[in-house]
């Protein structure tokens, strides 16, 4: 009789203990490979040691394979340290990387001697195929899996993409295997005890700028309304959640397909922040406003991205800046926050685009003194991370450092942990930035969020945000943006939180 096939799937430390979630991603792994097979998670956003803990875990049981699930940025230099642990002393025990960085970069991951595989896209049929052709000894099949990279020979081999699956909203997560989940329960501004949660999978959109774009190709899946009102009722009445941060790529798609679920959550009544577009909000009726507001959505994470026509158009947002201003005035009347983020400095006149960022920025604020605002720097992905039936339907942009050069992206895994890189995968940086624009940048970050303190920090006391405030009105008014160095003193001392590094 032949053994389950056992996998160990490891999510490398990316946040601050505080700030962890739910691992959903391994989490919607685990349950799929429970259909045939076993699993065990071990997360490092809450395990500080993780990487001994998966080495004792190694010794303990037989796995089959390892899944290290690897995000862009600072996730990608404890990935590497993991692999290479278990590389050193369990050599023929296969490895897995998966998420967005492999998908978007896969012959960089592939470059690495610790990775033997690479799954590209969704991994929920992907790696139960391969963990069974793995576990049975039937390589021979490895050619047939879909959204599969690997190595043979050393040459990179590139299986087909795999079509998008919408089986992945119907999948019952098994929160057992986290040991106690409601350790992942945090204080945040929507409540006392705030639950991760992905309902959606994808987007219908294809900005070019997104690695979701690259991941999903412009396809998307709900749940279906008994399947949300049951994970949401077992993460209320189970676990003791109180409110609802949700992962979704974009929640709010089309009206008609949003109604049910919008009545789950207006049954609920759980407070709930999520990812939504300008456009979709603007298309909602009064109606399902009203669902909304019986829901008690608290805030909207929306891309408004620039104030510039002509880059909304280039990177296909599908949105125009006079919907992020009549947003910020409709979520005003209904009682929601909207977080807009923008992203600046782009590599076509980085300055005057910025600038003139910034003065819409000052208009929103004038609509809406509650938006919160997120400011980015525009780093577009390299064109050989875009999806396949994608590739090739533009000219690909030749992107310059400051000094004119072809910018030369990473080859190696350990190259993209080099700072420079991390900060460009994060959005903090780009290599045609000069300083005189760096300084400009984070100076009127500073300026704007002492005058406009976010409503997430729920720790600082009102008096010392109001204090702030008040500093920074005279800057903000006469755009002084320039050197705020009594604000950064106070920032340091108040200790402001800011949502753009911490989350929620």
């Amino acid at each position: 009789m032949t053994r389950p096939a056992n996998t160990l799937l490891i999510n490398p430390t990316m946040t601050s203990r505080s700030s962890a979630r739910f691992p959903l991603s391994l989490m919607n792994l685990a349950a799929a490979l429970g259909q045939s097979g076993q699993s065990r998670i071990i997360d490092g956003n809450v395990d500080r040691d993780f990487i001994t803990d998966s080495l004792r875990s190694m010794g303990e049981t037989a796995f089959d394979a390892v899944g290290v699930s690897v995000m862009g940025g600072p996730q990608v230099e404890p990935a590497i340290a993991v692999s290479k642990a278990i590389r050193a002393q369990h050599p023929q025990v296969a490895i897995i990387w998966g998420g967005y960085f492999p998908t978007l970069y896969t012959d960089t991951a592939l470059n690495a001697p610790y990775v033997d595989y690479a799954i590209r896209g969704q991994g929920e049929d992907s790696l139960p195929e391969l963990v069974s052709a793995l576990s049975s000894g039937a390589s021979a099949g490895l050619s047939q899996i879909a959204g599969l990279s690997w190595k043979q020979d050393g040459a990179v081999i590139h299986n087909p993409s795999r079509r998008f699956s919408r089986d992945g909203t119907a999948l019952s997560l098994r929160y057992e295997q986290l040991g106690d989940p409601r350790r992942y329960l945090a204080r945040t501004f929507l409540g006392r005890r705030t639950a991760a949660h992905q309902a959606a999978l994808g987007c219908r959109f294809r900005c070019t700028f997104c690695g979701v774009a690259a991941m999903f190709n412009g396809a998307t899946a709900l749940p279906a309304a008994d399947k949300l009102e049951r994970d949401l009722s077992f993460l209320k009445y189970q676990l003791g959640a109180d409110s609802i941060q949700f992962f979704d790529h974009n929640f709010f798609d089309r009206e008609v397909d949003m109604i049910p679920l919008l009545e789950v959550m207006a049954k609920l009544e759980l407070p709930w922040w999520c990812y939504a577009r300008s456009d979709a909000l603007l298309n909602l009726s009064e109606s399902s406003w009203a669902l909304v507001r019986k829901s008690r959505l608290r805030m909207a994470y929306i891309g408004a991205e620039s104030p510039s026509d002509k880059l909304l158009h280039d990177i296909r947002k599908g949105t125009r800046p006079d919907q992020t201003l009549a947003v910020a005035e409709l979520c005003r009347r209904h009682g929601v926050i909207p977080e807009l983020s923008f992203m600046v400095a782009p590599p076509d006149d980085p300055h005057a685009e910025t600038e003139r960022t910034f003065e819409f920025i000052r208009e929103l604020k004038r609509i809406n003194p509650q938006s919160e605002i997120i400011i980015y720097i525009y780093t577009p992905l390299p064109a050989g991370s875009q999806h396949d039936n994608a590739r090739g339907k533009r000219a690909p942009v030749v992107l310059r450092d400051l000094h004119c050069e072809p910018i030369v992206f990473p080859s190696t895994p350990e190259q993209w942990t080099e700072p420079r890189w991390v900060d460009y995968a994060c959005h903090a940086d780009a290599p045609w930035l000069d300083d005189r624009l760096r300084r400009r940048i984070r100076d009127f970050v500073t300026v704007l969020k002492c005058r406009f303190p976010t409503a997430q920090d729920t720790r600082s006391p009102q008096w010392a945000k109001r204090t702030l405030s008040a500093a920074a009105a005279w800057r903000y008014h006469y755009r002084r943006y320039d050197r705020p160095w009594e604000l950064n003193w106070a920032e340091r001392a108040i200790r402001l939180r800011n949502p753009q590094v911490s989350g929620l």
